[in-house]
């Protein structure tokens, strides 16, 4: 395998973004690997198990947003 170096010189004027959602990564330049991870705490101290989900997998509307979203807009 072979080691690559890159030196990068990056200006940006302007980005635009119209959408980002979870687990998306935006990337400018040169990251070399992007390993993913995921982590799973107990912060709260909980000793039982979450109850039962509800919303759309349940056959009952799924609940509003509690931060109201703005609908993506077409460019």
């Amino acid at each position: 395998m072979a080691n690559f170096y890159i030196q990068q010189s990056i200006n940006i004027n302007m980005i635009r973004i119209d959408g980002i959602s979870n687990s998306s990564v935006l990337q400018i330049g040169s990251a070399g690997i992007i390993k993913p991870a995921s982590y799973l705490y107990n912060t709260g101290g909980f000793t039982q198990p979450a109850p039962e989900a509800s919303g759309t997998l349940t056959g009952e509307p799924a609940p509003a947003p509690v931060v109201p979203l703005q609908s993506p807009s077409a460019s």
